[in-house]
């Protein structure tokens, strides 16, 4: 018996090396959940021809932050070998400090063809990471055209400070309501004085998950899943942002499950080309910059456009600052005739900061 036993141990042990020495380099795919506290998860959904922009999204995240990574990628079929192909090309320095999965496009409840079409393709794919991703506690969704300019680590400590009723956090839409959006055009119930933008979209899954919602269509409670449709069936003729109009009016009707955060985390257009109205911003520096309407691709906010190209074209393993902050500053005295361009220092504090608790004090040039 004795001897078994120790056969047995031997076998596990030769077993457990074997598959260490010979699992597949790069291998990016786990099934056993990472812990929590090793892992931060960050959810986006890509479809059409947002490939690349998603993967500057993915490459200014791994860039800055200090923990590990677990990206969980939404996509069509068509793209999904084009990721890993590109993301199997990065540096092993830097591969090595992420994970990554990619699903398929589906939705749980409804017309899948109406959801896919709700105002950009796929979007609406967001409301459901809390049913797919059963696993993950909790979780950071953010648009394609979103840039980190600080680690994820900062955003991802919000979680701490929500109460014991927030499960979700976001920036308001507008920060002055008789300008905004939603407080001039909105024929639905939303947020707040101006609405939330759910470009960048913090969120404990394991509380939405067990949460009964209040809503305006029956008296009792819905869990998230079963509020979605009759929702969506419910407005469907009064949205125009599609899935962010949805959430606007789940969080209406749920104010407390809520938390707001400011400005600088989800830095838009908005915020400087009618002059700056991001106080966070101003004093902080952008955390995040969403460059929402395109702003990446064409030549109407050239400061937004500069950002995105620079970390773009940065080789991974140069110095950030020679190879990444030292062209930003060059590329942004091109961009002065803009009421965006006027504030550099807005967007270049937080970045300059986070290169150098990486690379440490620049040189002189």
């Amino acid at each position: 018996m004795q001897y078994s036993l120790h056969v047995c141990l031997i076998f596990f042990f030769f077993l457990y090396v074997y598959l260490l020495i010979f699992r597949k380099p790069g291998e990016q795919k786990h099934s056993k959940e990472p812990s929590s506290l090793q892992c931060m998860h960050l959810a986006v959904v890509a479809c059409g021809d947002r490939l690349e922009e998603t993967l500057i999204m993915l490459k200014s995240a791994v860039l800055f932050s200090s923990r590990r990574l677990c990206f969980h990628i939404f996509a069509e079929d068509s793209l999904k070998p084009e990721f890993e192909k590109k993301l199997q090309e990065w540096p092993s320095s830097y591969t090595k400090k992420f994970e990554y999965n990619i699903y398929p496009i589906t939705f749980s409840v409804g017309n899948a063809q109406e959801w896919k079409k709700l105002f950009k393709p796929c979007a609406a794919q967001r409301l459901f990471l809390p049913v797919i991703l059963k696993d993950v506690d909790s979780l950071l969704y953010v648009d394609t055209d979103v840039l980190f300019l600080r680690p994820i680590d900062d955003i991802w400590h919000i979680l701490k400070e929500f109460n014991s009723t927030q499960l979700a956090a976001m920036a308001p839409e507008h920060e002055i309501p008789k300008i905004g959006w939603y407080s001039r055009f909105a024929r639905h119930p939303y947020y707040g004085t101006t609405g939330v933008n759910s470009g960048v979209m913090l969120m404990n899954l394991t509380r939405i998950r067990s949460t009964q919602f209040k809503n305006s269509m029956i008296p009792s409670g819905l869990t998230w899943e079963e509020m979605l449709y009759p929702l969506y069936q419910k407005y469907k003729n009064y949205i125009t942002w599609g899935d962010q109009d949805l959430l606007n009016i789940i969080f209406y009707f749920n104010p407390e499950c809520l938390y707001v955060f400011p400005c600088q985390w989800n830095y838009r257009p908005d915020h400087c080309m009618y002059g700056s109205n991001c106080k966070g911003a101003e004093e902080e520096g952008v955390s995040i910059l969403h460059g929402n309407r395109g702003v990446y691709h064409d030549d109407k906010q050239p400061t937004f456009k500069a950002l995105y190209e620079v970390i773009r074209d940065f080789p991974f393993e140069d110095n950030l600052f020679q190879s990444l902050y030292y062209p930003l500053q060059s590329k942004f005295l091109d961009t002065v005739h803009t009421l965006c361009g006027r504030i550099p220092q807005v967007f270049l504090k937080q970045i300059e900061k986070t290169m150098k608790k990486v690379n440490g004090t620049p040189k002189e040039q």
